[in-house]
Parts: C-alpha cells; structure tokens; sequence
C-alpha cells in the first residue's frame, strides 16, 4: 500500500516577518524602503498582515511609526488583542537589532508569498483541469494566472539619472550620426520608416489591400529584413502553408522568379549559388513560423506568449486577420472581426511588441470609379479603424486605370491613412510580381500637418 504525504506547511518565513515589523517601528524611515514592493497579503501570519496594514495607513497619512502609534491604530481599530497586545509589538521590535538589513527580509517574505501563490495556482489548475469544459479558456487562464504571478514577483524601482546617462548619450549621438534614428522595428522601406519611424513597440499595424497587390509580398519583407538585423520575428501563416512562405521568402532573399524556385528551373549554377547564399543568410535569421488551421486568438495568444518567453520576440505578423477564428460562434462578421482586431490589439500591448495584420478590403472599393482605397473599405472592419494604431492601404494604378504609363507598371502606393501618434502620408514601391518582392524608390509624400 502506497505511502501518503503528511500534509505539508505552505511557504512562510515566520522570522523574516517579525524582522521587517520590528525594523519598521524601530526606524521611522525604514518603511520608505519597502512600502512600493511590499504588500499586506505577502505576509503568512494574518498578526502580521494586520499589523503591516496598519504601518502602511499610517505611512499614508504621514504619521510617525513606531510602538505607540502602532498599538494606537490596531486598538482604535479594535485589533490590539487579536494581534497579541502590546506584549507582541515589543516582542516584534526586539527581535530585530537593527533596520539595516530589512530589504533582505521583506524580498525573503515576498519569495515565499510567491511560492504559496504558485502552489495555490497549481491546486486550482487541478481542480478546474477535471472540470472546466471550455479547453482553449482553461489554457489561456492558466498561462494568464501564471504570467500575473511572475509579473508580481518582479520589483522595478526609480533608478537614478545618472545610471541612465551613458546609455541616454549613446543612443543621441547615433541620432546625430543618422545611426539607428528609428524608434522601432525598422521595415528596410525607407519611406514607411521615414514617416513611421519604424513599427512601434504596442501597436497594431494594419496592411490592407485588394486582391493580389502584394499585402503578403509586403509582410513577408517586412519580416525578412527585420529578422536579418536580429529582430525575432513570429508569423502566423493562416492563408498559405509553411512550405509556401518559405519558399517565398527565399525567392525575396535570393532575388529570383518564384515559379522557377518551386519548379526547379533554375538558370544553371548562377541562381542555385544564388539560392544557396541565401539559405545560409536565412539559417541565421530569429524568423519563426506557423501555419495551423483556422486558430482563435486566445491559441494565438498562448503561442505567441510562449515564444516570447522561448526566444524573445520583436514583431507578429499576421497573414491574414479575417481568417483567425472567433471564439463567441457569432454568424455577424462585424462581431467577429472586432473580437479579434481588439484580441491582436491586446496582445500588442500585453507582449510589448508590434503586432502587423493583414486585411482584405470590402468590395465597395471595386464599385469606385477611381479605387484608390479608404480607411472605410477594411472589410466588415468592425473596430478594425479604432484598433489600429497604423493603416497602410496598398493602390496600384496598373491594376485600376487604363491610362496607366509604362513607368507606372507594378508601381505600388503604400498609402498611410491612420497613423495615431505621427504624420499621414504616401509612400511608392516598385513591387516584383515574378520575385514576389518589393524594393524602394525615392518617391515619399507626406500629408500637410492639419
């Protein structure tokens, strides 16, 4: 017969307690050090919870702490004899020679509090893994659950001016030299970064565009060249298999036809060097890719999360946003894409990155004389134009005017039509229909600040 575990005492450091109690009514300035970080709660003992709550209301009110004054509050609150009288504030006091080392004490207490609330997360994990029904909302609490608990335990403090400095004086003067002037992940556009200054950390990125003009083409680089300066970079493939964007992307890289790449015609040893080359620049590259069918946002949430944690992760793309699944059931489009457009702003701020969508354009855009596309042509856009922090909308002269000129062929306009924190404007690409690729020209405008 199997061996029962006696039943185990939670986590608690019962002296570290009565250390940082006693150093904070020996010395009045001690709470100073402590009372950002430490909470009633991280105490074990419900005395001690009682008692540092009282400290606390009284550092608030910016009144002395010491034995009177704490034995004053807990009897006008009648908790005096609940937490052992006055006999017990001495016995706190006493227990402590000194306040130097509370800091010591009050992380040693804050570490066990951490432990009781991973073993308290563990049970409840149990408990609901045997009832809940809804799998993908189980998962995504249990990681939501956890992730609070390690944000919890991590302790951030002023630091002082002059710690910052050096790093402050570095970054100007890459500034001044035209080095690394972009505040955010650079797109290897010249213009979209001139008037964006790179995509931001917490913003939602739309790209929208109509059929086969070259929104994918356009992530995709995006993603290449952001990965080659050591950016990691996630993309969730929903539209084409893993193989396919691959292959994409070492065409981009390679800067050959796609159709020759995927048929094996390539132009002798010249573009198989080519090909070779740029699978070992690829090699090298923090790109990760995923192409499972259909999945929510709270999957996408819980993958991207994770990769973050794995590798780090300095943008997500999304290819493309009406294909990620609602997890309400809803037949109305406008609810569904307004469930995920707020899921995938959400994520952004929640993992501190950029995060670049893809949407299609609704067909009103087709019955337009002149298609130049609008903020209001995101398909079933819900609150896809609230959302978004950045609207790039994609316009091809060729592709919509009869009377387009030879120079205008494959001339793409990358047009910003929201832009929250910065200027609007229009940028034109030369986009690659064999290559599927684009590369720039110097023609940017900027709209006329309102």
């Amino acid at each position: 017969m199997a061996k029962t575990n006696p039943l185990k005492v939670p986590p608690q450091d019962l002296d570290a307690e009565m250390s940082v109690l006693g150093a904070l009514m020996l010395d009045k300035n001690a709470i100073v050090k402590i009372a950002d970080t430490l909470k009633p709660a991280d105490f074990y003992d419900p005395r001690h919870q009682k008692i540092y709550e009282t400290i606390i209301n009284l550092f608030a009110k910016s009144q002395p702490i010491d034995l009177l004054t704490v034995a004053s509050k807990l009897k006008e609150k009648k908790l005096l004899k609940e937490v052992g009288g006055e006999k017990y504030l001495t016995t706190l006091i006493e227990s402590v020679p000194t306040s130097a080392h509370i800091e010591h004490y009050s992380n040693a207490v804050r570490e066990k509090r951490v432990r009781r609330d991973l073993i308290n997360v563990s049970s409840e994990i149990h408990e609901k893994a045997f009832e809940h029904d809804d799998f993908e909302t189980l998962l995504d609490q249990v990681e939501q659950k956890v992730f609070d608990i390690a944000g919890r335990s991590r302790i951030q403090k002023f630091v002082h001016l002059k710690d910052d400095l050096p790093a402050a004086y570095e970054r100007l003067e890459k500034l001044h030299r035209g080095e690394g002037a972009l505040r955010g992940v650079a797109t290897s556009f010249t213009g979209i970064d001139n008037l964006l200054s790179g995509l931001q950390k917490s913003d939602l990125i739309i790209v929208g565009a109509r059929p086969s003009f070259g929104k994918t083409a356009l992530a995709l680089d995006i993603a290449r060249e952001a990965s080659l300066k050591g950016h990691v970079v996630g993309i969730f493939s929903l539209e084409m298999s893993r193989e396919q964007v691959i292959d994409r992307i070492i065409a981009s890289q390679a800067q050959i036809p796609l159709w020759r790449l995927r048929t094996g015609r390539l132009a002798g040893d010249t573009e198989f060097g080519f090909v070779r080359q740029a699978l070992d620049d690829l090699s090298k590259n923090p790109l990760f890719i995923d192409d499972s069918p259909s999945p929510n946002i709270l999957q996408m949430r819980s993958m991207a999360r994770r990769l973050q944690l794995e590798r780090g992760l300095d943008l997500l793309i999304v290819d493309y946003l009406q294909l990620v699944q609602p997890r309400t059931g809803s037949d109305n489009m406008v609810q569904q894409i307004t469930e995920v457009s707020r899921g995938l702003k959400g994520l952004a701020k929640e993992l501190n990155i950029p995060v670049l969508a893809i949407s299609q354009l609704s067909r009103a855009v087709d019955q337009r004389e002149i298609k130049i596309p609008r903020l209001s042509d995101l398909r079933e856009s819900g609150s896809l134009e609230q959302d978004a922090d950045v609207v790039m909308l994609l316009y091809r002269k060729d592709r919509d005017r009869m009377d387009a000129t030879e120079d205008e062929k494959n001339l793409v306009e990358v047009i910003i039509a929201k832009h929250r924190n910065g200027p609007l404007g229009s940028v034109q690409l030369k986009f690659d229909q064999e290559k599927v690729s684009f590369r720039n020209i110097d023609t940017t405008h900027q709209a006329p600040e309102e």
